[in-house]
């Protein structure tokens, strides 16, 4: 897949090569500072690096300029229907906008907003759902399709290229996965912009989750794709921890641990599931990228876990604990996950210290 054009927003690169980076969104009042600046700063903490905030009043956009002081990542301010609420964004510091073109009043309206992000360096997203579809188009098509999400985003492209602006991410979500995929496989064909990819509306945690590790996923092994949001209903902390998971399962991005553990079989001769949930919850603070193994047997263990930073493989009455680039195991008794715990928190503080230098 071609490379798409570079985009930045803040710090931050869009396309051109760059790392994937994970998006979420406050779900808190924006005009409350206090709350939505704690919520900007855990979701930073658990690995999101651009973060949207919804604007749709004036109380709102003059809250953006100590948002946008007070966050450790970049912000998109979320704008529909008043071009000016984007404008008084901009002048306040927001590092990007989340627009669709067609719904703030007319090319006119186009033209005000595109010479303002001109003139503070503001990139565009043109976010198209598959309920925001032009009627035009939705009569043309029968109803909602994904050539339909891509046309619309492409007017609007053109709306703000007419203006000439050109610093434009596009995405067209929808919350069946099939039309998701067959959108963005369309978009990467016809045009080079960076491309927010994501399931909208995917639901709750677990079948959300899964169904957009299916969509984003699926486009992301394809080469499709800048920028995630993994869109969950309730506390949005969840959506960054899918989306990590969703790029290491992919070694796009490595951060914090990658877990190995076995199903278990009939052979097994630990907890693995017990050992496994500790592995997980005490190790959660880690950052620096550190994969673990917890093999229940000796049939495959002792091989998955070699292949891990430090994994363990089972036996009757105790356990073989293995450290990548050593052919030999030490064999271990007593608290299994006590001992795996340990030594990973040692890998971990010895790559910090490497990464530091």
């Amino acid at each position: 897949m071609a490379k798409t054009r570079p985009v930045s927003v803040g710090p931050l690169t869009l396309g051109g090569g760059s790392p994937v980076w994970v998006q979420s969104m406050t779900n808190t009042d924006t005009r409350d500072v206090d709350s939505t600046l704690a919520q900007i700063h855990a979701l930073h903490q658990a690995g999101c690096d651009i973060v949207r905030v919804s604007v749709y009043d004036d109380a709102c956009a003059q809250a953006v300029r100590a948002l946008a002081d007070g966050s450790p990542v970049p912000l998109v301010a979320d704008i529909h229907f008043d071009h000016r609420l984007a404008v008084k964004a901009m002048e306040n510091g927001i590092h990007k906008l989340r627009i669709n073109p067609g719904n703030i009043g007319g090319e006119a309206n186009v033209r005000i907003l595109a010479d303002c992000a001109k003139a503070h360096r503001t990139p565009i997203r043109i976010g198209v759902n598959s309920g925001s579809i032009e009627k035009d188009i939705l009569r043309r098509d029968g109803g909602p399709t994904a050539k339909g999400m891509v046309d619309s985003a492409l007017v609007h492209a053109r709306m703000l290229e007419k203006a000439g602006f050109e610093d434009i991410v596009l995405s067209m979500k929808a919350s069946n996965v099939r039309m998701t995929i067959d959108a963005y496989e369309l978009a990467a064909r016809l045009c080079d912009y960076p491309l927010h990819v994501g399931v909208t509306e995917a639901g709750l945690p677990g079948q959300g989750t899964i169904k957009s590790a299916i969509g984003i996923g699926a486009l992301l092994a394809r080469g499709i794709g800048d920028t995630i949001r993994v869109s969950l209903t309730g506390d949005p902390i969840p959506e960054a921890k899918a989306a990590w998971d969703i790029l290491r399962a992919l070694n796009l991005r490595t951060r914090g641990v990658q877990l190995i553990a076995c199903p278990t079989c009939g052979r097994t001769a630990i907890d693995v599931a017990g050992i496994a949930a500790r592995v997980e919850s005490e190790l959660a603070d880690i950052t620096v990228p550190l994969t673990v193994a917890v093999m229940g047997c000796v049939v495959n263990g002792p091989g998955e876990a070699r292949e891990a930073d430090i994994g363990i493989a089972g036996g009757k009455g105790c356990g073989a604990l293995f450290r990548r680039g050593q052919e030999k195991a030490e064999r271990i008794e007593g608290d299994l996950a006590t001992i795996l715990i340990r030594e990973a928190r040692r890998i971990a503080e010895e790559k910090a210290r490497g990464i530091s230098r």
